[in-house]
C-alpha cells in the first residue's frame, strides 16, 4: 500500500472542517468536493484542493458515487474520509473506494452491510444475546405488515429507517389513525437522505436514557470501548446535548455495556471508529438500538475526556496501523458536555432556518473550550443541507466546571441575520434540571414552557437601548442620520426613529441622557447596576443582545411591511425556502380543519402544510418538485360555507 499524503473529504460544513485540521496537522494535503452552491463554502476555502461536483441537491452532487471517485482521482487523494450522514454509512461506496484501489477511511464494506441496516443489525444482536426493545424489523414494507406489527407491540411506536440516522425517516405513531400517512412520510425522508426507503418499527419507551459507547478497531483483531456518552436530550429525535461521561453510570455498567459492544464490533469484523447505540431505562437495563458504523457527530466530547484524536486513530488504523494503546490504559479525565448549534426556529416547531449570517461570531479561545464549525460571517445557509452550524464543547475536570464554561461560550456567541437555537440551547444548559443531570429523552417536552417560552412584545426598555445602539453605532458619513451620532454633544435634545424587530415596530424617542455604546458595548445602568450589551452593526442593522437572545433591529419599511402583509392575505404560505415534494388536494376540493395539503422538504426533513380550518381550496400556486421561497402562498382557502 502506497504511503498516504492527500486525502478527500466526501462531505461539507463542520465535519469536512474537522476532519482536514487533523489531516493538515498530520502533514496530508486535502481535498474538498463541493455543490454549485457550495463553491466558496467554508469546507471549500479551507481546503488545498477543491473539486466542483456540480449541483445543488445531496442527490445531484454528495451523493454521487462515480463523481467522488472520479474527484479523488483527478486530485491524486490516495483515501476518502466519508464524515458523517450522506455516504458514510453506504457499503456501496465503500465497495467502489476499494475498487478504484483507494483507502475508505471507515469499516469494511461486510460490517456496514451487517450493521448499516437497523433491521439486520437488531437480528444480529438478537442471536448475540443481547437485549432489543419489542419491534419489526423484518423485509415486508407493506401497510397492513406494519399495522398488524403496531398492534402486537402496542402503541405509542416509533417508526425509523433501517439505513438512517440523525432524526431523519423517523416518526412517532401514538395511534392507528396516523400511521398510514407517518410511514408514507418516514420512507420518502428516508428515500430522499439516504437512497434507501426500508423501515422498522419498535417499542417507544417512555423516559429512557440515550447511552452509546464509542469503540475502535484495528486490522490486527484489537477493539476497545473509549468510554459512553449520555445523548438523552433530544428534539425531534434528533441530539441537541451530548455529554461525557454519561451522569451516574456505575463503573459495572460502564463496563457490561463497553463490553457488549466491543463483542458485536468483533462479531462483524469491524475496523475502525464506530458506535453503539443504548436505551437505559431507569432500572439500569440497557437495550440494543443500533450501531453507527462512522464517526459521530458528538465525537468531540469522547476526544475531550481521553485526550485522543480519534480522526488520526482513523487515518493510522487505515494504513494498517495497530492501537496504540490497551483497553485498560485507555483515559478518563473530567468531564465534556456538546450543544449543537442549529440555523433553526425553535418557537416555530424548530423549522429549519435559511439565509445569510449577517453576524457570526464565535467565543474567544481557552482551555477546556472548542468550537467545531462550517461557517464563517457572511456565508449563507441553503435548504438543500442540515441546518447544523456547528458545535460548542467545554471540559471541565467535573460536570459543573464544564457546564458554568459551556454557559459562558454560549454567552459569548453572537450570530444575527437568520434564527438560531442558541437562546434555546443557553436554557437547557442553564436549567435546574439539568444542572441536577435529570436527563432523559423526554426532558425538553417536559420542561417546555422553560425552555421555549412563548415569544411577547418587546419591552420599552428594550426599544430605548435599541434605539440607543442603532444611532450611536451610524457611520458619520451616512446622511443626515450620521449627524445623530453625537447628538449627545449638543446637537439635537431629542431623536426620533422608527424601528423595526422581529415583526414589531415602535417609534422611539431618545433624549440626550441616553445609555452610551462604548465600541460594541452598550451600557445600560439598572437600579444601579451597570450591564453591557453587546451591539454590533452589520449591514444596515444593529444586532443587540437582550435577555440572553440576539435581535436585529432595522429601520422600518412602510413599503416593504405592506408587500409583506400581502403576500401572506389569502394564503398559506411556505414556513421556509424548501422544495414542494407532494401537493394532495385539487381547486374545489373540501378539507378539514388539520387536512395535509402540500408537503415541504428542507434540509432532508419533511414539513406538512396543513389547513387551519375547513374550507375549499380555491387556488393552488405550487406544484411537486419546484423549489419556492419562505413567505411564498402555495395554497388559497375559502372557510366552508
Amino acid at each position: 500500500m502506497s504511503t498516504l499524503t492527500t486525502l478527500l473529504v466526501a462531505n461539507r460544513g463542520e465535519i469536512a472542517c474537522r476532519v482536514m485540521r487533523t489531516a493538515k496537522a498530520m502533514g496530508l494535503t486535502t481535498v474538498a468536493v463541493h455543490s454549485a452552491i457550495d463553491r466558496d463554502a467554508r469546507h471549500s476555502r479551507e481546503a488545498d484542493i477543491r473539486v466542483d461536483l456540480g449541483g445543488s441537491k445531496a442527490t445531484d452532487s454528495y451523493l454521487q458515487i462515480d463523481k467522488l471517485i472520479a474527484a479523488a482521482q483527478a486530485s491524486g487523494a490516495q483515501a476518502i474520509h466519508p464524515g458523517y450522514g450522506f455516504l458514510s454509512e453506504n457499503a456501496g461506496f465503500a465497495r467502489a473506494i476499494e475498487a478504484a484501489g483507494l483507502i475508505f477511511l471507515g469499516p469494511p464494506a461486510s460490517a456496514i452491510d451487517a450493521m448499516g441496516s437497523k433491521s439486520a443489525a437488531k437480528a444480529l444482536m438478537e442471536t448475540a444475546g443481547v437485549p432489543l426493545v419489542p419491534g419489526y424489523h423484518g423485509e415486508a414494507q407493506d401497510l397492513e405488515t406494519f399495522r398488524a406489527a403496531c398492534e402486537r407491540i402496542g402503541y405509542p411506536v416509533l417508526l425509523k429507517a433501517t439505513a438512517g440516522g440523525g432524526g431523519k425517516g423517523m416518526k412517532v405513531v401514538e395511534d392507528v389513525s396516523q400511521l398510514a400517512e407517518a410511514l408514507a412520510s418516514a420512507q420518502r425522508e428516508a428515500l430522499s437522505s439516504f437512497g434507501n426507503g426500508q423501515m422498522l418499527v419498535e417499542k417507544y419507551l417512555l423516559k429512557p436514557r440515550h447511552v452509546e459507547i464509542q469503540v475502535f478497531a484495528d486490522q490486527h483483531g484489537h477493539c476497545l470501548y473509549l468510554n459512553e456518552r449520555d445523548c438523552s436530550i433530544q428534539r425531534r429525535h434528533q441530539k441537541v446535548v451530548e455529554e461525557a461521561p454519561a451522569p451516574g453510570l456505575s463503573g459495572e455498567q460502564r463496563k457490561a455495556m463497553g463490553e457488549a459492544a466491543v463483542r458485536a464490533a468483533q462479531a462483524i469484523g469491524y475496523v475502525g471508529a464506530g458506535t453503539v447505540e443504548f436505551l437505559l431505562d431507569a432500572r439500569g437495563e440497557f437495550f440494543f438500538m443500533e450501531m453507527n458504523t462512522r464517526l459521530q457527530v458528538e465525537h468531540p466530547v469522547t476526544e475531550a475526556i481521553t485526550g485522543l484524536d480519534l480522526v488520526a486513530w482513523q487515518i493510522r488504523v487505515a494504513q494498517g496501523e495497530a492501537l496504540p494503546i490497551t483497553q485498560e490504559q485507555v483515559p478518563l479525565t473530567g468531564h465534556a458536555i456538546e450543544v449543537r448549534l442549529y440555523a433553526e426556529d425553535p418557537t416555530n416547531d424548530f423549522l429549519p432556518a435559511t439565509g445569510r449570517l449577517a453576524l457570526y461570531r464565535e467565543f474567544a479561545p481557552g482551555p477546556g473550550r472548542r468550537v467545531d464549525s462550517g461557517v464563517e460571517q457572511g456565508d449563507s445557509v441553503s435548504p438543500f443541507y442540515d441546518p447544523m452550524l456547528g458545535k460548542l464543547i467545554a471540559w471541565g475536570e467535573d460536570r459543573e466546571q464544564a457546564r458554568l464554561r459551556l454557559l459562558a461560550m454560549l454567552d459569548e456567541f453572537a450570530i444575527g441575520g437568520l434564527k438560531t437555537n442558541l437562546g434555546f440551547l443557553r436554557r437547557i444548559i442553564g436549567h435546574p434540571a439539568f444542572g441536577a443531570a435529570e436527563l432523559d429523552t423526554g426532558f425538553i417536552p417536559r420542561y417546555q414552557e422553560e425552555l421555549l417560552p412563548a415569544p411577547g412584545d418587546l419591552s420599552n426598555e428594550f426599544w430605548q437601548a435599541a434605539g440607543s445602539a442603532f444611532i450611536q453605532s451610524l457611520p458619520p458619513e451616512d446622511g443626515p442620520w450620521g449627524d445623530k451620532r453625537g447628538f449627545r454633544a449638543g446637537l439635537p435634545a431629542e431623536v426620533s426613529l422608527h424601528l423595526s424587530c422581529t415583526g414589531q415596530d415602535r417609534l422611539v424617542t431618545l433624549a440626550a441622557d441616553a445609555p452610551p455604546l462604548r465600541g460594541e458595548q452598550l451600557l445600560i445602568e439598572r437600579q444601579g447596576v451597570r450591564r453591557s450589551h453587546l451591539a454590533v452593526r452589520s449591514e444596515g442593522s444593529v444586532f443587540l443582545r437582550w435577555d440572553g437572545e440576539m435581535h436585529g433591529v432595522t429601520l422600518f419599511d412602510p413599503i416593504a411591511a405592506v408587500e409583506a402583509n400581502q403576500s401572506h392575505q389569502g394564503g398559506l404560505t411556505a414556513p421556509m425556502n424548501g422544495s414542494i415534494v407532494r401537493v394532495l388536494v385539487e381547486v374545489g376540493q373540501h378539507v378539514d380543519a388539520g387536512t395535509q395539503l402540500v408537503v415541504l422538504e428542507a434540509m432532508k426533513m419533511e414539513h406538512s402544510i396543513r389547513a387551519p380550518q375547513a374550507g375549499v381550496v380555491k387556488a393552488l400556486f405550487c406544484q411537486e418538485g419546484e423549489m419556492v421561497a419562505e413567505g411564498c402562498a402555495l395554497v388559497e382557502l375559502e372557510p366552508a360555507g
